[in-house]
């Protein structure tokens, strides 16, 4: 027991994967990474596809792909598959489909490594995978993954905090403080996600880089009925 783990709530919430393992084991893990790992993860899902989480843009990604028979997603315009939500949405069913990610798939990564079910959450999907979540177990670690400063110290992201929110406020049980300020962040804006969204850090980037689609994508709320599934190598509906 630490000062950090959040024990006495069933709903938790903290950053990253140093968060994750600062809190209490829960039956469920939810990783929330709205732009882009997790929207990817649920448009990809939706049209039958599977997404393979790995944490390294190296050659090392390649070599994974490869052992698992899947394509290696690359970087963004130059691929056809990359952590752009918009390059998924025509994803053919079937499609093995590994997608690095220093955020959202290292966090799924560290949670596949403990007992809980890991589910990736996003706006799109938050009702969904709260509502998949408690038939799942009855205790809740929401993990916003947040993004990297260019020292590779984490950044937390408004997105994700209110990503979190959004499924938490569903989610039954005691809330932690972290988790009640996630879901005040949600409700504050949910009446203005798009518009919040484009204007956040991260929206403004993705958009100054030619990526408004990509925003657009990922403010939508519960649009879809997805609660995509980590088995330890690719998650999947």
């Amino acid at each position: 027991m630490t000062a950090f783990d959040q024990r006495a709530a069933s709903c938790r919430c903290k950053w990253g994967a140093i968060g994750l393992a600062a809190l209490a084991p829960a039956d469920v893990v939810i990783v929330v990474d709205v732009l882009s790992f997790s929207t990817c993860v649920d448009i990809a899902v939706g049209r039958g596809a599977a997404i393979l989480p790995y944490e390294w843009k190296d050659a090392s990604a390649g070599a994974f792909a490869e052992r698992q028979g899947a394509e290696l997603a690359g970087p963004r315009q130059s691929s056809r598959y990359s952590l752009s939500p918009a390059s998924l949405v025509d994803a053919p069913a079937g499609l093995r489909c590994v997608l690095p990610s220093p955020n959202g798939a290292a966090l799924t990564l560290r949670a596949g490594a403990t007992s809980a079910v890991v589910l990736a959450g996003c706006l799109r999907n938050a009702s969904a995978v709260a509502h998949r979540a408690q038939q799942l177990g009855r205790t809740f670690n929401v993990c916003p993954a947040g993004e990297r400063w260019p020292d590779g110290s984490l950044r937390p992201a408004l997105e994700d905090w209110i990503g979190a929110g959004a499924i938490l406020r569903q989610l039954p049980g005691p809330k932690s403080p972290e988790a009640d300020a996630a879901i005040a962040a949600f409700e504050h804006r949910q009446h203005a996600l798009a518009d919040t969204i484009a204007r956040s850090s991260s929206g403004c980037e993705l958009i100054a880089r030619g990526f408004p689609q990509d925003v657009e994508l990922a403010s939508a709320l519960d649009v879809s009925t997805q609660a995509p599934r980590f088995d330890g190598v690719a998650f999947t509906g």
